[in-house]
């Protein structure tokens, strides 16, 4: 039997991209899944492509987690935080974008959170994935929003796992750099020069999640080497520093 026969799985922002991934994964592990989206087309496209194991749930992935669970039937057993905004622009960017970027990547796992936890405590389970990305773990030029809220998911993420995993709550950060989907085109000529070069399909991000999830492992690095540039920006931030202001440089002179 597969590990997530008959488990109740919810994706937000499934419409494309890595949330499709993780959902048609999941649903051939034999999981049922809630597909959801903003955009209700893609959220249906998506459950109709996987068939009887999928239920579309549109909606804003910042308040959908009862609904999805209503309509798991009461239950969720995997929660996987995906949705995200990959907002661009820096210090001076309207306060509109900083407040859509924290509410999106931060605060919709955190009202997550607090509409599952209380269920998963009482009966010793359940397992939360939040889609991170390696600018939670780095940085990523010309995109303050999406980067220092991305670093505000992987701490939620951490304090999920540090405080309840001996309550039987398994929680994983996925952090791939570029992946070929609509967030990556949206990146611009930022997102050319530093994530296209080693891009990789949605489909290795499942792999990546899947394989993490069977070897208990909290940290999901699609891209391993993002462990070695995380260790150097830990060992000697200055110099990490320095390197990431050259690649600024090189941006924008380009």
């Amino acid at each position: 039997m597969n590990a997530y026969q008959d488990q109740r799985v919810v994706v937000t922002g499934a419409g494309g991209g890595i949330g499709a991934a993780l959902a048609r994964r999941f649903a051939a592990e034999g999981a049922t899944v809630a597909v959801n989206d903003l955009d209700p087309a893609k959220a249906e496209a998506i459950a109709r492509e996987i068939g009887p194991r999928a239920v579309a749930v549109p909606g804003d992935a910042s308040t959908v987690a009862g609904a999805a669970r209503e309509a798991l039937g009461g239950t969720v057993d995997v929660y996987c935080a995906n949705a995200g905004l990959a907002s661009g622009g820096d210090v001076f960017a309207d306060e509109a974008v900083w407040e859509a970027a924290w509410d999106t990547n931060v605060m919709a796992h955190v009202r997550a959170a607090r509409t599952l936890l209380p269920q998963w405590l009482e009966r010793g389970s359940g397992r939360f994935v939040s889609t991170v990305s390696a600018a939670g773990l780095l940085t990523m030029i010309g995109a303050a929003p999406y980067s220092v809220s991305k670093h505000g998911a992987l701490a939620f993420a951490e304090w999920l796992s540090l405080t309840y995993r001996h309550r039987g709550v398994r929680v994983h950060a996925i952090c791939p750099q570029g992946v070929r989907t609509d967030m990556l085109t949206a990146a611009g000529s930022a997102g050319e020069l530093v994530l296209a070069p080693t891009a990789i399909e949605p489909d290795a991000v499942a792999d990546a999640l899947f394989d993490g999830m069977e070897k208990g492992r909290f940290l999901i690095l699609p891209h391993p080497e993002v462990a070695d540039y995380h260790a150097a920006r830990a060992n000697d931030p200055d110099r990490w520093l320095g390197a990431m202001n050259h690649l600024q440089q090189k941006w924008e002179s380009s």
